[in-house]
Protein backbone atom coordinates (compact mmCIF):
# COMPACT_ATOMS: atom_id res chain seq x y z
CA UNK A 1 0.00 0.00 0.00
CA UNK A 2 1.18 3.51 -0.75
CA UNK A 3 2.15 5.63 2.20
CA UNK A 4 -0.68 8.05 2.82
CA UNK A 5 0.14 8.26 6.54
CA UNK A 6 0.71 12.01 6.23
CA UNK A 7 -3.08 12.32 5.82
CA UNK A 8 -3.54 10.61 9.18
CA UNK A 9 -1.07 13.07 10.67
CA UNK A 10 -3.05 16.00 9.26
CA UNK A 11 -6.30 14.51 10.61
CA UNK A 12 -4.80 14.24 14.08
CA UNK A 13 -3.48 17.82 13.84
CA UNK A 14 -7.07 18.86 13.07
CA UNK A 15 -8.19 17.38 16.39
CA UNK A 16 -9.27 13.83 15.54
CA UNK A 17 -8.48 11.08 18.03
CA UNK A 18 -7.60 8.48 15.38
CA UNK A 19 -7.17 8.19 11.64
CA UNK A 20 -6.45 5.38 9.20
CA UNK A 21 -6.18 4.64 5.49
CA UNK A 22 -8.15 2.01 3.62
CA UNK A 23 -8.57 0.96 0.00
CA UNK A 24 -12.13 1.80 -1.04
CA UNK A 25 -12.64 -1.76 -2.30
CA UNK A 26 -12.39 -2.89 1.36
CA UNK A 27 -15.01 -0.47 2.69
CA UNK A 28 -18.21 -2.27 3.71
CA UNK A 29 -21.30 -0.76 2.08
CA UNK A 30 -24.88 -1.77 2.84
CA UNK A 31 -27.93 -0.19 1.18
CA UNK A 32 -29.97 -1.14 4.26
CA UNK A 33 -28.56 1.90 6.06
CA UNK A 34 -31.00 3.98 4.06
CA UNK A 35 -33.75 2.39 6.17
CA UNK A 36 -32.32 4.12 9.27
CA UNK A 37 -32.43 7.40 7.37
CA UNK A 38 -36.00 6.77 6.25
CA UNK A 39 -36.97 6.02 9.87
CA UNK A 40 -35.64 9.52 10.63
CA UNK A 41 -33.60 8.32 13.60
CA UNK A 42 -31.47 11.49 13.53
CA UNK A 43 -34.35 13.87 12.77
CA UNK A 44 -32.81 15.21 9.55
CA UNK A 45 -34.64 13.15 6.93
CA UNK A 46 -35.94 15.52 4.26
CA UNK A 47 -34.59 18.55 6.13
CA UNK A 48 -31.15 18.82 4.59
CA UNK A 49 -29.83 18.79 1.02
CA UNK A 50 -27.16 16.23 1.95
CA UNK A 51 -29.57 13.81 3.65
CA UNK A 52 -32.04 11.40 2.09
CA UNK A 53 -34.11 11.61 0.09
CA UNK A 54 -32.49 14.70 -1.46
CA UNK A 55 -28.88 13.42 -1.48
CA UNK A 56 -29.69 10.80 -4.11
CA UNK A 57 -30.56 7.15 -4.62
CA UNK A 58 -28.57 4.80 -2.37
CA UNK A 59 -27.19 2.46 -5.04
CA UNK A 60 -26.00 5.40 -7.14
CA UNK A 61 -24.27 6.92 -4.10
CA UNK A 62 -22.56 3.62 -3.26
CA UNK A 63 -21.32 3.33 -6.84
CA UNK A 64 -20.07 6.91 -6.74
CA UNK A 65 -18.11 6.17 -3.55
CA UNK A 66 -16.71 2.96 -5.03
CA UNK A 67 -15.35 5.02 -7.92
CA UNK A 68 -12.54 6.27 -5.66
CA UNK A 69 -9.38 4.32 -4.80
CA UNK A 70 -8.50 5.29 -1.23
CA UNK A 71 -10.06 6.76 1.88
CA UNK A 72 -8.70 8.39 4.98
CA UNK A 73 -11.05 7.59 7.85
CA UNK A 74 -10.98 9.70 11.01
CA UNK A 75 -12.66 9.51 14.38
CA UNK A 76 -13.70 11.88 17.16
CA UNK A 77 -14.31 10.62 20.69
CA UNK A 78 -16.29 12.95 22.92
CA UNK A 79 -16.52 12.63 26.70
CA UNK A 80 -20.04 12.75 28.19
CA UNK A 81 -21.25 13.38 31.72
CA UNK A 82 -23.46 10.28 31.40
CA UNK A 83 -25.25 8.29 28.71
CA UNK A 84 -28.11 10.85 28.65
CA UNK A 85 -25.85 13.87 28.07
CA UNK A 86 -27.58 15.09 24.90
CA UNK A 87 -25.86 18.51 25.04
CA UNK A 88 -22.47 16.76 25.25
CA UNK A 89 -23.35 14.64 22.23
CA UNK A 90 -24.38 17.70 20.24
CA UNK A 91 -21.25 19.64 21.26
CA UNK A 92 -19.03 16.69 20.26
CA UNK A 93 -20.85 16.52 16.91
CA UNK A 94 -20.28 20.23 16.30
CA UNK A 95 -16.59 19.86 17.15
CA UNK A 96 -16.36 16.87 14.81
CA UNK A 97 -17.87 18.88 11.96
CA UNK A 98 -15.60 21.87 12.67
CA UNK A 99 -12.58 19.58 12.60
CA UNK A 100 -13.87 17.96 9.38
CA UNK A 101 -14.05 21.37 7.71
CA UNK A 102 -10.51 22.17 8.89
CA UNK A 103 -9.33 18.85 7.42
CA UNK A 104 -10.98 19.73 4.10
CA UNK A 105 -9.30 23.15 4.06
CA UNK A 106 -5.89 21.73 4.88
CA UNK A 107 -6.04 18.92 2.31
CA UNK A 108 -8.13 20.13 -0.63
CA UNK A 109 -5.02 20.96 -2.66
CA UNK A 110 -3.72 17.41 -2.26
CA UNK A 111 -6.55 15.56 -3.98
CA UNK A 112 -5.70 16.63 -7.52
CA UNK A 113 -9.27 17.71 -8.10
CA UNK A 114 -11.83 15.09 -7.27
CA UNK A 115 -12.62 13.85 -3.75
CA UNK A 116 -15.67 12.92 -1.72
CA UNK A 117 -15.84 14.00 1.89
CA UNK A 118 -18.39 12.31 4.16
CA UNK A 119 -18.96 12.97 7.84
CA UNK A 120 -21.23 12.10 10.75
CA UNK A 121 -24.90 12.90 10.35
CA UNK A 122 -26.23 15.46 7.94
CA UNK A 123 -24.54 18.70 7.03
CA UNK A 124 -24.42 21.38 9.71
CA UNK A 125 -22.86 24.13 7.59
CA UNK A 126 -25.91 26.37 7.91
CA UNK A 127 -28.04 26.94 10.99
CA UNK A 128 -31.05 26.41 8.70
CA UNK A 129 -30.69 24.40 5.52
CA UNK A 130 -31.86 26.21 2.39
CA UNK A 131 -34.05 23.25 1.48
CA UNK A 132 -36.46 24.28 4.22
CA UNK A 133 -36.99 27.54 2.30
CA UNK A 134 -37.17 25.72 -1.04
CA UNK A 135 -33.85 27.24 -2.13
CA UNK A 136 -30.72 25.62 -3.55
CA UNK A 137 -27.82 24.80 -1.24
CA UNK A 138 -26.00 28.00 -0.30
CA UNK A 139 -22.59 26.31 0.02
CA UNK A 140 -22.52 23.21 -2.22
CA UNK A 141 -18.70 23.00 -2.12
CA UNK A 142 -18.81 22.88 1.68
CA UNK A 143 -21.85 20.64 2.19
CA UNK A 144 -21.13 17.33 3.92
CA UNK A 145 -23.18 14.19 3.40
CA UNK A 146 -23.19 11.46 6.00
CA UNK A 147 -21.42 8.13 5.78
CA UNK A 148 -24.76 6.41 6.37
CA UNK A 149 -26.44 8.28 3.51
CA UNK A 150 -23.82 6.63 1.26
CA UNK A 151 -24.46 3.22 2.83
CA UNK A 152 -21.15 2.95 4.69
CA UNK A 153 -21.34 0.30 7.43
CA UNK A 154 -19.33 2.30 9.95
CA UNK A 155 -19.41 -0.37 12.68
CA UNK A 156 -17.72 -2.78 10.24
CA UNK A 157 -15.39 -0.13 8.84
CA UNK A 158 -13.94 0.90 12.22
CA UNK A 159 -11.96 -2.29 12.95
CA UNK A 160 -10.69 -2.39 9.36
CA UNK A 161 -8.83 0.87 10.06
CA UNK A 162 -7.77 -0.08 13.58
CA UNK A 163 -10.46 1.84 15.46
CA UNK A 164 -13.18 0.97 17.93
CA UNK A 165 -16.76 1.76 17.01
CA UNK A 166 -17.71 2.14 20.67
CA UNK A 167 -15.12 3.72 22.95
CA UNK A 168 -16.49 3.01 26.40
CA UNK A 169 -19.08 4.30 28.81
CA UNK A 170 -19.88 7.99 28.78
CA UNK A 171 -18.37 8.60 25.36
CA UNK A 172 -19.77 9.38 21.94
CA UNK A 173 -17.84 8.48 18.79
CA UNK A 174 -18.17 10.16 15.40
CA UNK A 175 -16.54 9.13 12.13
CA UNK A 176 -15.73 10.89 8.90
CA UNK A 177 -13.95 9.92 5.71
CA UNK A 178 -12.45 11.48 2.64
CA UNK A 179 -12.37 9.31 -0.47
CA UNK A 180 -9.80 10.18 -3.13
CA UNK A 181 -7.81 9.02 -6.15
CA UNK A 182 -4.09 8.45 -6.12
CA UNK A 183 -2.79 11.41 -8.12
CA UNK A 184 0.17 9.33 -9.33
CA UNK A 185 -1.90 6.64 -11.03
Amino acid sequence: MKDFSFLCDIAKECGFANAGIIAVEKIPFDPAFRKACEANQCGRYGKCWTCPPHVGEINELIEKAKGYQWAVVYQSIGELEDSYDFEGMMAAGETHEKNSREFIQRTKGIWNGDFLHLSAGGCRRCARCAILDEEPCRFPEEALSSLEAYGVAVSQLAPKVGMKYINGANTVTYFGMCLFQDANE
